[in-house]
C-alpha cells in the first residue's frame, strides 16, 4: 500500500483537510488549487533540498466522475440485499454514458496540458478517467505553481511539491486531482512480500527469477504429524507440533468444507472468472501455475489475459523500489490460491506496468473496463492510511465503479497487525479501509489427517528462538506479525458494519476513542499464517546445481494468501447461486453470526509450532535456525466471540457458506 495522509468523512473526501497554501502567483492567474494533491510528510520540518528543474516526471491528471449523488444512490441499491434494485448492474458502457467524465473535459485538459509544453500521452484510458503526462520538473513548477522539493520520510529522501498543485480555473470542474509530482507512490509492495521479509531471503534485483527457497526438514503433512521430542517443551510441559511443510489444494478444499464442490464442473467455478491484479509479471506464470496443478491432482490453469510487464519491458527507474521478483512470487501465490479452491475457473490476471498506485489503478481499470472478472482480488499494500487526495479520489472511483458493474474487490488487510511497529501507532492500511472493498484477514489453519478442518485461530504469531534448553523468550514470545486489523482513521463507520462491529472496536480510532464510530477492518478471513501456509511451486534462482534456474515448491502465506482464496471461494458462490454478488459487504454482515461463517474465536487452548529455517534460504551449509511460533498472540487486536478486527465476521463455511449467499 502507500505511505501518505489524507482523512475523510464517511465515504466523501475531505480534500480540504490537507489543502496546502496556494502560492500567490497561482492565485493571482485566477488558477484552481487541488487540495490534498500534496502528501502530509511534506512539511517545512522535513525539508531537505530541491528538485533539478532539468529532470522528467511522468505524472496524473484525474478527471472526476460525473453526476456523484445518483452514483452513491446506485452503489447502494445495487449492493444492497434488502433494495428492489438489488443486482440491477450496469454494464462498462453504460457506467461510462452516465459517470464517467466526457470526451470534452479529457479534450480540455490535454489541450492544456500540450499548450504548457507537457508531452501527453496519445488517448485517455477507456473510461476517460486520466490524461497521462510528462515533463520536465521546470515546465511542472511553472504550470501547476509548485515548487519541486525533496523531503526525508519512512528512511528515505522524496520529491514533492511544496504546496496545492494549480490548474486553470476553466478546469476546476473537470479535474479531481494530479498524481505523480511526488514519489510517495513508490512505497508500494505486494503484502507476501511483507510476510516474507521475515522469512524468506532478500531479493537479487538482478536476479530473473525469484531467489530460491526451500522449507528445511522436519516439517509436516498435515497439523500435528510430527511433534519436537527432542526440543524443550513449547507450554504447559508440553511439546509443540513442526510447521506444515504448506498445504495442498486438496487440503485447503477439504478443511473449507469445500471437497465435494471442487469435484464437478458444475460447482467447481466453471463459467466464472476471477481477476488478479499484481506489478509487473511472472515470465514463467504459465507453466509452473500449470506444472503445481498437475502435481497436485488438478487441470491446468486457464489464464485468459496476461500482461508481459517483466523485468525486459520496464526501465530502472519503473524497477526501483518495486522488487520485481517479490511481485513475481505474489502472482504465483495468487494465481496458484485461486485455482487451489476454484479449479474450473478462468483467471484474468493484469500486470501493472510497476508498483505505483497510477498503474495499479489502470491495471484494476483495464478489467472493469473490459468485463473481464466478476471478482478481482487484489494483494497489495503498505503502511496506513495516509493516502493523497488525487489518488484516494481515483481508487474510490474505481471501486464504486466495480460495485455497479457486479464486481466484488478483494484486498488483503495486511500483515503486520495493527501496524504499530512501522507506524508508531494503531493503523489500519489502505485500500483495505476503503468501505467499497472487501478486506480479507488472516487465520492459522489447522487441517488433519483426512484433510479435516481441526481449528482456526486469528493469524498473529509469537517467536522465540532457541537458546540451549529452553525458548527465548518463553512462550508466547515476541510479536513477529499477523494478518492486518483495527479502526479507520480516515473512514466512518458504513451502515453495513453497524450494530455487527463492537463499539469499543468501532471508536477506537488509531491512538485515540472517538463518539463517531469508524470503519473496521477486515470483513471476512482464510489461513494466511506462514506457519500454516500454502504450499506454492515457482521457477527459482538457485545458488548451485546445473539448472540454476528451476521449479520448487515452498510454503508460504500472509494476506496476500488469504485474499485469493476467498476470491476463489466467491467464484463457487457466484456459480452456485446462479448469479454475481458484486460489492458483497452488505450480504456478508447480514449474515453475521449465522452458520454462513465460521466465527474464529479463542477456544482456550495453548498453540504453537516449531519451525526450522535454513539460514540462507536454501540449505544448511550456513546452518539451521529452530525457533517456536506461537498462534493467536495478544496485541491491540485480537480474536473474540463475534466480530473481531483479526477476522471479521470469520471465515467460509463450506457448503454453509454457499448456501447462506445464494
Amino acid at each position: 500500500m502507500i505511505s501518505r495522509s489524507l482523512r475523510l468523512k464517511g465515504a466523501a473526501i475531505a480534500a480540504c483537510a490537507l489543502a496546502g497554501a496556494v502560492p500567490a502567483t497561482a492565485a493571482a492567474a485566477g488558477k484552481h488549487a487541488l487540495p490534498g494533491s500534496k502528501p502530509s510528510w511534506a512539511r517545512s520540518s522535513n525539508h531537505v533540498g530541491s528538485v533539478s528543474g532539468s529532470e522528467t516526471k511522468t505524472f496524473w491528471v484525474y478527471l472526476g466522475l460525473r453526476n456523484g449523488a445518483a452514483l452513491d444512490r446506485q452503489v447502494k441499491a445495487v449492493s444492497d440485499p434488502g433494495s428492489a434494485e438489488y443486482g440491477s448492474y450496469l454494464t462498462a458502457s453504460q457506467f461510462n454514458a452516465r459517470y464517467a467524465p466526457t470526451s470534452a473535459d479529457v479534450d480540455a485538459v490535454r489541450s492544456w496540458l500540450q499548450g504548457a509544453g507537457f508531452d501527453v500521452a496519445a488517448a485517455a484510458p477507456a473510461g476517460n478517467r486520466w490524461v497521462e503526462a510528462s515533463g520536465s520538473v521546470a515546465r511542472i513548477e511553472s504550470a501547476f505553481g509548485v515548487q519541486e522539493l525533496t523531503y526525508r520520510h519512512a528512511g528515505r529522501t522524496l520529491d514533492a511539491p511544496d504546496a496545492a498543485p494549480s490548474v486553470p480555473g476553466s478546469l476546476a470542474s473537470a479535474v479531481a486531482g494530479v498524481a505523480g509530482l511526488d514519489d510517495s507512490d513508490t512505497l508500494v509492495q505486494p503484502q507476501s512480500t511483507r510476510a516474507a521479509s521475515h522469512d524468506l531471503p532478500s531479493a537479487d534485483p538482478k536476479a530473473n527469477p525469484s531467489p530460491a527457497f526451500v522449507n528445511a526438514p522436519p516439517c509436516s503433512s498435515y497439523y500435528g504429524e510430527k511433534t519436537a521430542s527432542t526440543l524443550p517443551d513449547a507450554y504447559d510441559g508440553q511439546k509443540a507440533p513442526y510447521a506444515t511443510c504448506g498445504y495442498t489444494p486438496s487440503q485447503l478444499q477439504g478443511a473449507y468444507g469445500l471437497t465435494a464442490a471442487d469435484a464437478s464442473s458444475a460447482s467447481n467455478g466453471s463459467g466464472q472468472t476471477v481477476g488478479i491484479v499484481d506489478a509487473f509479471a511472472s515470465p514463467t506464470i504459465q507453466q509452473d501455475a500449470n506444472t503445481y496443478a498437475s502435481r497436485h491432482g488438478q487441470g491446468p490453469v486457464a489464464i485468459t489475459q496476461y500482461n508481459t510487464h517483466n523485468l525486459e519491458h520496464v526501465s530502472e527507474h519503473e524497477k526501483s523500489g518495486c522488487d520485481p521478483q517479490g511481485w513475481y512470487g505474489e502472482e504465483t501465490l495468487d494465481v496458484e490460491a485461486v485455482h487451489a479452491m476454484a479449479p474450473g475457473a478462468k483467471e484474468a490476471f493484469a500486470g501493472a506496468l510497476d508498483c505505483n498506485d497510477e498503474n495499479l489503478i489502470d491495471a484494476v481499470n483495464r478489467l472493469l473496463q473490459n468485463s473481464q472478472a466478476q471478482v478481482i482480488s487484489n494483494s497489495y499494500g503498505g503502511v496506513g492510511e495516509s493516502e493523497p487526495a488525487s489518488l484516494l479520489a481515483a481508487w474510490e472511483a474505481t471501486f464504486k465503479q466495480a460495485a455497479v458493474q457486479g464486481v466484488g474487490i478483494y484486498f488483503s488487510s495486511g500483515d503486520d497487525g495493527d501496524e504499530v511497529a512501522n507506524a508508531g501507532t494503531r493503523t489500519v492500511d489502505y485500500p483495505a479501509s476503503d468501505p467499497f472493498v472487501t478486506a480479507v484477514g488472516g487465520t492459522s489453519l489447522g487441517v488433519g489427517r483426512a484433510n479435516d478442518y481441526q481449528f482456526e485461530t486469528g493469524w498473529s504469531t509469537g517467536v522465540s528462538s532457541l537458546a540451549g534448553s529452553a525458548w527465548a523468550p518463553p512462550y508466547p514470545g515476541d510479536y513477529l506479525y499477523g494478518g492486518g486489523g483495527g479502526t479507520s482513521v480516515a473512514f466512518d463507520q458504513p451502515s453495513y458494519q453497524a450494530g455487527v462491529v463492537p463499539a469499543d472496536i468501532a471508536d477506537h480510532r488509531g491512538a485515540t476513542t472517538s463518539t463517531t464510530p469508524g470503519r473496521a477492518v477486515p470483513d471476512v478471513s482464510a489461513v494466511g499464517d506462514p506457519n500454516t501456509g500454502m504450499l506454492v511451486g515457482q521457477t527459482q534462482t538457485f545458488p548451485t546445481g546445473p539448472n540454476k534456474k528451476r521449479y520448487g515448491e515452498y510454503r508460504i502465506g500472509g494476506t496476500s494468501l488469504s485474499s485469493p482464496l476467498f476470491a476463489g471461494m466467491m467464484a463457487l458462490a457466484d456459480q452456485a447461486a446462479g448469479h454475481r454478488h458484486g460489492f458483497a459487504n452488505p450480504l456478508f454482515y447480514g449474515q453475521a453470526g449465522s452458520t454462513t461463517f465460521r466465527d474464529v474465536k479463542p477456544d482456550g487452548a495453548k498453540r504453537g509450532v516449531v519451525r526450522n529455517d535454513y539460514v540462507n534460504g536454501v540449505d544448511g551449509s550456513d546452518g539451521i535456525s529452530t525457533t517456536l511460533r506461537s498462534l493467536d498472540f495478544k496485541t491491540s487486536i485480537f480474536t473474540r466471540p463475534g466480530y473481531d478486527d483479526v477476522t471479521g465476521v470469520g471465515s467460509p463455511n463450506g457448503a454453509a457458506f454457499l448456501a447462506g449467499l445464494r
